[in-house]
């Protein structure tokens, strides 16, 4: 009877489909926005709202990167913290604004790559060069193979002088990888033009650090194609460039490079290079044995704080490495405050 009551009843029927159609269809609605994904940004926007890069912010805006970084893409972003910038004297966004327009261009775009550059397509190998959006330069990542411990497996990526602080963030139109270092790209060329231009450099981006060469470069003049030729090879090289107070520390003031007999100097200067070796910062160890153009070797040194070289005849006496990491078209250039002895 209940049965037949209720077929009966046809408004009754009518009216719970109704409503069980209705509760239907907003539990749907309601499930596909609970599953919806969040809104990814995009890198610039990341960085914008980000409070460890309010001086990235204000160097990618300077150099109209902000709105590439801003749009759809594939892009790889190296991102120095703020502390990054402060250890290179760009302590504020006034100091940035007063920076060179095209030169804050330059280096930024040796900050970005092309293409999205994902940590596990970083091949365990030293300084594997990727192209950037810098027209004439390539950073070099370097992923040794994992140390193994008792607190498990780890592996420091390192890219040209800075260390890689994160896995990558995903954005939409690309990744960011933080890194503690800002890295100078090949704008002047060789190793020898380079060298020339770093107190430019310095003192366009960071004013405070007054570094000079003026008494390298006589030296290297005085030698002649002996040693500038091989400045010039093709490389990769790495040059140790004592700065004029390491010079005169050493008892090589003008007079005494230009009273010294060409043999001692090329010895001298032959001794702060390295053939065949892109010897960035991160990638020495301490207590490694690095052989020279010379023949001789200079020991590493490396501790939280600093990493230094020494020569066969410096006493045991370190020099700091003061400058490091700047980039030349054929090689790496690290600052020193010590002659090295052979």
């Amino acid at each position: 009877m209940l049965f037949t009551h209720s077929l009966g009843n046809g408004q009754k029927w009518g009216a719970v489909a109704i409503l069980f159609t209705a509760l239907t269809l907003a539990f749907t609605a309601c499930k596909k926005e609970d599953s919806a994904p969040p809104t990814v940004q995009t890198i610039t926007e990341q960085i914008n709202t980000n409070s460890k890069f309010t001086l990235l912010k204000a160097a990618l805006a300077k150099s109209g990167l902000d709105v590439t970084l801003g749009s759809a893409g594939t892009y790889t972003l190296l991102a120095p913290t703020d502390d990054a910038f402060k250890a290179f004297g760009l302590s504020s966004e006034a100091v940035i604004g007063l920076a060179p327009a095209e030169l804050v261009k330059s280096v930024m775009q040796y900050h970005v790559l092309g293409t999205k550059l994902e940590s596990s397509a970083i091949p365990s190998a030293i300084n594997s060069p990727q192209q950037t959006q810098f027209p004439l330069g390539s950073v070099y990542f370097s992923k040794p193979v994992a140390v193994t411990t008792s607190a498990g497996s780890t592996t420091t990526v390192s890219v040209n002088g800075a260390h890689v602080l994160e896995n990558g963030t995903q954005a939409s139109n690309g990744i960011i990888y933080p890194i503690d270092r800002i890295l100078l790209p090949p704008v002047y060329g060789d190793i020898p033009t380079t060298i020339s231009q770093i107190p430019t450099i310095y003192a366009l981006l960071a004013p405070t650090a007054g570094v000079s060469f003026k008494l390298l470069q006589q030296a290297v003049a005085k030698v002649g194609t002996g040693i500038s030729s091989a400045l010039t090879a093709t490389g990769p090289l790495t040059v140790f460039a004592p700065t004029d107070n390491a010079f005169k520390a050493s008892g090589f003031d003008s007079t005494a490079i230009a009273k010294a007999p060409v043999a001692t100097l090329a010895a001298v200067l032959s001794y702060h290079v390295l053939n065949n070796n892109r010897a960035y910062t991160p990638i020495l160890t301490n207590g490694s044995s690095l052989t020279t153009l010379q023949g001789g070797t200079i020991t590493v040194g490396t501790s939280t704080t600093a990493t230094t070289v020494t020569g066969k005849s410096n006493g045991g006496t370190a020099s700091n490495i003061i400058g490091p990491d700047v980039t030349a078209s054929n090689g790496v250039i690290q600052i020193i405050d010590r002659l090295l002895l052979p």
